[in-house]
C-alpha cells in the first residue's frame, strides 16, 4: 500500500523538548517506549512529552507483551492513536487491542514474506525492524531491504532498522515503504535527539518522495 509521501516516525523519545524539535522538524508521527529499554519513559513522564505535540501528529506507545491492563491504561492517559507491539503478541491479541495495532516483525537470514500474513485482518499496520537476538528494538542495524521485496500491498507498511540521515533516503528510494521509523539514528547522546539529525531525516525522505513524482 504506497503513496507518494512517506510518513515519518520519530520514536523513543524521552523529554518535552525532543517531541518539540521532531514535531518542527516535520514528523507524521512520535512514539515513547513504555517497555524496558534504554528508552524506556514511564506513562506520567510520556504524558509530559506529549503534552507539546499538535493536532494531527499521531501518538504511539510501544510496547513488549505487555499486560492488557496497562496497555489500556496508556492509551486512555495518553492519547494514542496506535499501539506497536515489538513482541510476541498473537493476531488474536491485537485484535483485542484498545487502539489499531503496529505489529512490528524482525527481519533476519530466514525470514519469510509469507509469514506476514497471518496478520491479515487484525492489525492496522506491520513494522518491519531488524532481527538481533535480545532485542525487541532500536537495534541501531539495518536488515537486507531486498529480502523483503515486494512489500505487501494489503497493509501499510512501516520500516525500521538502523536509519540515519545518511541511509533513509536509498531505503525509501528501494522499499517504497508506506512510513520509516527511527530511534537511534536521530541521536546525539542515548535517550536525547539531535535537533540537526531530525531534520536532516525528515529531509531525506522528502527528496526520496520528490524523485519518485518526477
Amino acid at each position: 500500500m504506497r503513496n507518494v509521501r512517506t510518513r515519518v516516525k520519530i520514536c523513543g523519545l524521552t523529554t518535552p523538548q525532543d517531541a518539540a524539535r521532531a514535531v518542527r522538524a516535520g514528523a507524521d508521527a512520535v512514539g515513547v517506549v513504555l517497555t524496558d529499554s534504554l528508552r524506556q519513559v514511564t506513562i506520567s513522564q510520556a504524558e509530559a512529552v506529549f503534552a507539546v505535540v499538535p493536532p494531527f501528529v499521531a501518538r504511539v506507545g510501544v510496547f513488549v507483551d505487555a499486560p492488557a491492563h496497562f496497555v489500556a491504561e496508556a492509551v486512555g492517559r495518553l492519547h494514542l492513536a496506535a499501539v506497536q507491539f515489538h513482541g510476541a503478541e498473537t493476531p488474536e491479541m491485537c485484535v483485542d487491542a484498545p487502539a489499531p495495532v503496529v505489529k512490528a516483525v524482525r527481519v533476519g537470514p530466514a525470514f519469510d514474506p509469507a509469514s506476514l500474513e497471518a496478520y491479515r485482518g487484525s492489525v492496522a499496520a506491520l513494522l518491519l525492524d531488524t532481527l538481533v537476538e535480545g532485542k525487541d528494538g532500536g537495534t541501531g542495524r539495518t536488515f537486507a531491504w531486498n529480502s523483503v521485496l515486494p512489500l505487501p500491498d494489503w497493509i501499510p507498511v512501516a520500516v525500521a532498522g538502523g536509519l540515519t540521515p545518511a541511509n533513509v533516503g536509498d531505503a525509501v528510494r528501494t522499499l517504497r515503504p508506506f512510513a520509516v521509523d527511527v530511534a537511534s539514528g536521530v541521536e546525539e547522546r542515548p535517550r536525547y535527539k539531535d535537533k540537526l539529525a531530525l531534520h536532516a531525516f525528515v529531509a531525506a525522505v522528502r527528496a526520496a518522495d520528490e524523485e519518485e513524482r518526477v
